[in-house]
């Protein structure tokens, strides 16, 4: 049988750290709770490389006497509990006595400490559990510690630490979060160099928010105080309107220490149910004060995971919270219809760009875009109806379509050339939209009015029947005939498939945004974000970093041109967060899909017969459209035998 021996000190130090030092965003969080739990109203955190290679904390507060700081670095060494009977009643963010010992074993780390009552402070050095120095030092009241080269001596940690700018966003999200939950503290954060957020420290949670999550995030927020059987909850929530696709900007307190609470987060959502749009998120900046006694915060290291005696009370609370908010502070959405004072100028010949624009057409339904060469070419046989803008005038029809037929016998007489199994139609007639017009699918005429013309180019080898359209059901379903068959189309489903295999196949180019747009994201999102650029890129999207918390699009796949592209990007954000053991192949693939539900048309909107008649076309004419990117089916096949069936007609 081995041995069995006690570990060296060193070698149990390195083990324990790693419970507690998991990257440079834990040390943060250990120093900032020493520094809060020390009584300090201003707190400075400045960071280089991600805070792999440097770290510092700067408080105001109590700091440490000189005979205690080599004492404060012996594991389980703690001004905050004596007795066992002290863990039933925390007032404090941390006690376990671990975080300094645990920091000091797997880096390089100086102290300058100075308590009210010495007339001098103490510089101290350690490194890696090792006393280096211990001496004299002028310094002010509070405490600095430095933290350098972080995993120096454990290269297999190092290893697995991410690069220096998601370290970074990790420790931006961890201060950010201490940050709202003491709105009464000044924080000031530094990142290689440049100063990226300061609060004022007054106590005001929206201005905290304002330094936090910027001017957007804080205009959105009601604040909220409310009291429950003892359970007080304050902070802000965001109005309805103002939801978010993804939770990034949930956060939750419990007597100022940040938490993840699946209860107080169904109270959240629960208050805000009929009134936010399916698949939004309320954000909110809660604080709930409880007695100590009722809640139990040693059940991990981390100390984000507790445990209520009573979840019935913190529900209430949080809910009763938020609806007495929502119900007294929450407004109507109030359209800004004041009009300007026209700009003065001196009028001036219009030139040949403006003449042009005032001379543009409308733009093209939801189903065909054309290139300027297009527009160009068959300007002259739009209509003039606003609706169906795509149709030839009816004098042009003949002529177009013997103009047709024409080329067609010119083509026979002259021999092979192209492909025969290859039919074009008139430019007029196709708008050289993205439908193929091969192996004898059918072109339908333009379609004006209550006309319903088809007009058959077939192969004559492989004739099928012409799809005819034969109405819309509920502004949902297309009914289309084609020989003996009834089709009903879903045509948001249809829609959804069709751009999603464009996307998939690389057949929709990306537009480049004219006015490119600008993203605020929670750091996590941020982070997930600026890591998948690659990704992004290879989805369509041309994504770049635009400062701390932000990003800038500059283009996007072009089925979502002039659409909600801040809010696609905010939920591809939260998705990256939640699929980072994902492949890339499945990540690109819900991208698409998420792109192609946006910009497919829904149901309910209004669409004209042409628009009904090529759609039917293109859905009954490509096999790849069977299902929507969902699952659904987009469309229902009954027979002519079946229908009579159901009449009696047939047996």
């Amino acid at each position: 049988m081995p041995e069995i021996k006690i570990l060296p000190k060193s070698i149990s130090d390195l083990i324990a750290a790693g419970e507690v030092v998991e990257r440079p965003a834990s040390v943060i969080k250990e120093l900032l709770e020493n520094s809060i739990d020390a009584g300090a109203t201003t707190i400075t955190v400045e960071i280089m490389n991600g805070g792999i290679k440097f770290m510092r904390v700067t408080d105001n507060g109590c700091g440490i006497s000189s005979d205690d700081v080599p004492t404060a670095f012996i594991s389980h060494a703690t001004s905050k509990i004596k007795t066992a009977q002290d863990l039933d009643g925390i007032y404090t963010l941390g006690f376990r006595g671990e975080a300094l010992a645990s920091i000091c074993a797997v880096s390089k780390v100086d102290m300058l400490t100075k308590s009210e009552k010495e007339e001098t402070g103490t510089h101290y050095c350690i490194e890696g559990g090792e006393e280096i120095a211990n001496e004299e030092a002028g310094c002010p009241n509070g405490t600095t510690i430095v933290v350098s080269d972080l995993f120096y001596n454990t290269p297999a940690r190092m290893k697995f630490l991410r690069k220096d700018i998601s370290e970074a966003n990790a420790v931006s999200a961890t201060v950010d979060r201490i940050a709202l939950s003491h709105p009464e503290i000044s924080f000031r954060f530094i990142r290689d160099g440049k100063q990226v957020m300061l609060t004022n420290g007054k106590n005001d949670i929206i201005s905290t928010v304002y330094s936090v999550l910027g001017r957007e995030a804080s205009l959105s927020m009601i604040p909220v105080s409310y009291e429950l059987d003892g359970v007080k909850v304050s902070g802000c929530i965001t109005k309805p309107v103002s939801c978010r696709a993804t939770r990034g900007q949930q956060f939750f307190f419990l007597n100022k220490r940040y938490i993840r609470s699946s209860t107080a987060m169904a109270a959240l959502e629960q208050s805000y149910k009929n009134s936010v749009m399916v698949g939004k998120f309320p954000g909110c900046a809660l604080d709930i004060e409880v007695d100590p006694t009722f809640v139990d915060v040693n059940v991990h290291p981390t100390k984000t995971e507790v445990r209520f005696s009573n979840e019935k009370l913190i529900f209430n609370a949080v809910y009763y919270a938020c609806v007495n908010a929502l119900n007294s502070l929450d407004t109507r959405v109030k359209a800004d219809i004041t009009q300007k004072a026209a700009p003065k100028y001196t009028q001036k010949p219009l030139d040949r760009y403006s003449q042009l624009k005032m001379q543009e057409k409308p733009k093209a339904d939801f189903w065909q875009k054309l290139t300027g060469g297009e527009y160009k070419e068959n300007i002259n046989t739009f209509s003039d109806s606003g609706s169906d803008r795509f149709v030839p005038k009816k004098d042009d029809r003949q002529s177009l379509l013997s103009e047709f037929y024409k080329k067609q016998a010119e083509k026979k007489a002259a021999g092979p050339g192209k492909s025969e199994n290859v039919k074009e139609a008139p430019a007029e007639l196709t708008q050289e939209e993205n439908i193929s017009f091969s192996d004898g699918v059918k072109a339908s005429s333009a379609l004006s009015g209550r006309e319903s013309e088809t007009v058959d180019i077939v192969d004559e080898e492989n004739e099928r029947p012409p799809v005819k359209l034969v109405g819309e059901a509920f502004k949902t379903y297309i009914l289309a005939q084609s020989g003996d068959k009834l089709f009903i189309i879903d045509k948001h489903a249809a829609h959804e498939r069709i751009l999603f295999n464009k996307l998939k196949n690389s057949s929709m180019p990306s537009q480049y945004l004219f006015t490119p747009v600008t993203v605020n994201l929670s750091k996590e999102e941020y982070s997930a974000v600026l890591e998948n650029l690659g990704l992004l890129k290879k989805a369509g999207y041309t994504v770049e970093d635009f400062g701390i918390g932000t990003v800038v699009v500059r283009e996007c796949p072009g089925v979502i041109e002039g659409g909600d592209i801040a809010g696609q990007i905010t939920e591809i954000a939260g998705y990256l967060v939640e699929s980072k053991s994902d492949i890339d192949t499945e990540r690109i693939d819900w991208i698409f899909h998420s792109a192609a539900c946006r910009a497919a048309i829904k149901a309910g909107d209004t669409t004209t017969e042409y628009e009904m008649q090529r759609f039917a076309e293109a859905v009954l004419n490509d096999e790849s459209v069977r299902y929507c990117p969902h699952g659904r089916p987009v469309l229902i096949e009954l027979t002519k035998n079946e229908i009579e069936k159901q009449f009696g007609r047939k047996q």
